[in-house]
């Protein structure tokens, strides 16, 4: 019996549809070695969604707090939905597209991408963006983002960006081909080596100092978001010595937080409160903390939420003690790995 001609055009249409989905994941970056950034936003999808507290923003919460310790010391189940070069208003959909699936009861937004209206850098539009899940929310965030010369398409299928990427692929381009391998303990990138801050130089004046529009409309959408759903926005400035952080930009935040009544905290300013030596405590000279300085602004900021937010220790709860006991020893290992690798005593 003869196959309908229907039937072996749905057929070579379905084997082609599954050879190019699977050229494209063979040719994406997996960021499993090196930068391994571009895999954090990806990972949050694999977590059981009850987190007390989200922290969105870039470099400066992903290494700069460590969930483990807020576990650990506060009973506070938290998840860092962090990426390199966040932009403010990648910050925003990666935060609306998270109450998809929970309500936290607070949220830590780092204010540091205040100085950027529109985005810089597709590399870093990508490593934001290709892990979220789509819907209606990813969407947006890729319109928003998106810089002249980029295409939705090439967002839509990745395969036309990464379709030259035939020669820098590597042994983990076929290993994690359907997964990859966690990077990061919910959200947080571990340093243990240091680097002490050397003579780190003033900003040059700039022309302008306000924020854009566009920024200030993001935060507003954000503030608003957590406000409309009972969540406690908390706005804060990482202690990183650089980019420099102007007294004028300073002052417009420290204004705005009072006009919409949040919280905002200054870590910059709150050195000696938080015990930060910037001769021990950072990896790069001043710019991230590394995992003694990280532990240190986990602990500040814990009792400051345990003394000025609704959040509960949660230990005595045998289900998520039980997540955190497995998310702890895989913490405690990679601390010794580190430890091991740098030639550090602890």
């Amino acid at each position: 019996m003869k196959q309908k001609p229907y039937i072996r055009v749905v057929a070579s249409a379905l084997v082609i549809l599954v050879t190019l989905g699977l050229l494209q994941r063979l040719l994406m970056p997996k960021y499993v070695d090196g930068i391994v950034e571009g895999a954090f936003v990806a990972e949050y999808y694999k977590e059981v969604k009850d987190h007390d507290l989200l922290f969105v923003g870039d470099c400066e919460v992903y290494e700069n707090f460590s969930p483990a310790v807020l576990w650990q010391e506060f009973g506070v189940n938290s998840y860092i939905r962090g990426s390199a070069e966040q932009y403010i208003f990648q910050s925003y959909y990666l935060l609306e597209d998270a109450f998809r699936y929970e309500k936290p009861q607070v949220v830590v937004f780092n204010i540091q991408s205040l100085q950027f209206s529109e985005a810089q850098n597709e590399a870093y539009n990508r490593m934001s963006l290709e892990g979220m899940k789509w819907s209606p929310t990813k969407v947006k965030a890729i319109f928003a983002s998106m810089k002249e010369g980029e295409h939705f398409l090439d967002y839509l299928f990745p395969i036309l960006r990464y379709h030259t990427r035939w020669s820098q692929l590597e042994k983990t381009d076929v290993e994690y081909l359907f997964d990859t391998k966690p990077v990061s303990f919910n959200g947080y990138y571990m340093r243990v080596d240091a680097k002490p801050a050397g003579d780190v130089p003033k900003g040059k004046p700039l022309a302008d100092y306000s924020f854009g529009d566009n920024a200030w409309k993001y935060l507003d959408k954000m503030a608003d978001l957590c406000e409309r759903e009972g969540v406690q926005l908390v706005l804060i400035k990482a202690p990183s010595l650089y980019p420099y952080w102007y007294p004028q930009w300073e002052e417009q935040v420290e204004q705005y937080a009072a006009q919409r009544g949040l919280p905002y905290l200054n870590f910059l300013e709150l050195q000696e409160e938080t015990g930060i030596d910037y001769e021990t405590d950072t990896y790069d000279g001043g710019l991230h903390m590394n995992l003694s300085g990280a532990e240190k602004l986990s602990r500040w900021l814990g009792t400051w939420l345990r003394e000025n937010t609704a959040l509960t220790d949660r230990r005595g709860e045998e289900a998520l003690s039980a997540r955190w006991e497995e998310k702890l020893a895989a913490y405690e290992a990679e601390k010794q790995r580190q430890y091991e690798y740098y030639g550090i005593t602890p």
